[in-house]
């Protein structure tokens, strides 16, 4: 029973970590081969830094961000993000929309803030609309897999694992094997 229950656990840890493997391996690969944020299921995934759109959104989360919208269009509610400044993206919510000769400009205001922001926004700077896809913590996991560090770490560590159980796993199977052949060795002396 306890060597059943072993390979069992043996066997489900190498599934769990060539799992992870192929997982890291996966995102680190969107990460460093994608030219700005990673895409899945269409989605652009940022890492959200500030603690603005709290509760809904919490600091440290990846987002899904769709990109191929009509920033013309968006009404009241919608969760967007744009770009304040260069280099500088922010994620709040549309809370009104605003007219001003045939122009569209939309008044924004992070759920966690006091105040709608200062200016309004137009559409030339929103980057794209908030989907569903909204992972707390995840944006610690994905900063330091894209750290030199972390994708060391990511890649070396699970490697490493998955060598020494598989290793483990080869050498009881041959051991086993020489086993079986010298009992039946034996038992043909025997006879």
């Amino acid at each position: 029973m306890k060597v059943k229950t072993m390979k069992w656990i043996s066997r489900s840890v190498n599934i769990v970590l060539i799992a992870l493997f192929f997982i890291t391996l996966g995102l680190v690969f969107t990460n460093v081969t994608s030219d700005g944020a990673p895409k899945i299921l269409g989605q652009e995934l940022n890492v959200v830094y500030s603690g603005s759109m709290e509760p809904e959104i919490s600091t440290g989360s990846v987002i899904g961000i769709d990109t191929n919208i009509n920033p013309e269009a968006l009404s009241e509610g919608d969760v967007v993000m744009f770009q304040s400044e260069p280099g500088v993206f922010v994620t709040h919510r549309v809370i009104d929309v605003v007219e001003n000769n045939n122009q569209v400009m939309y008044r924004t205001k992070g759920d966690n803030n006091e105040a709608a922001d200062s200016s309004l926004l137009l559409p030339e700077n929103i980057h794209g609309v908030h989907s569903s896809i909204n992972i707390p913590f995840l944006g610690y996991v994905m900063d330091f897999a894209n750290s030199s560090l972390g994708i060391a770490l990511l890649m070396i560590i699970p490697g490493i694992l998955l060598v020494v159980s598989s290793g483990k796993t080869i050498y009881k199977a041959l051991k086993e094997q020489r086993n079986l052949k010298e009992e039946s060795s034996t038992e043909e002396v025997a006879l």
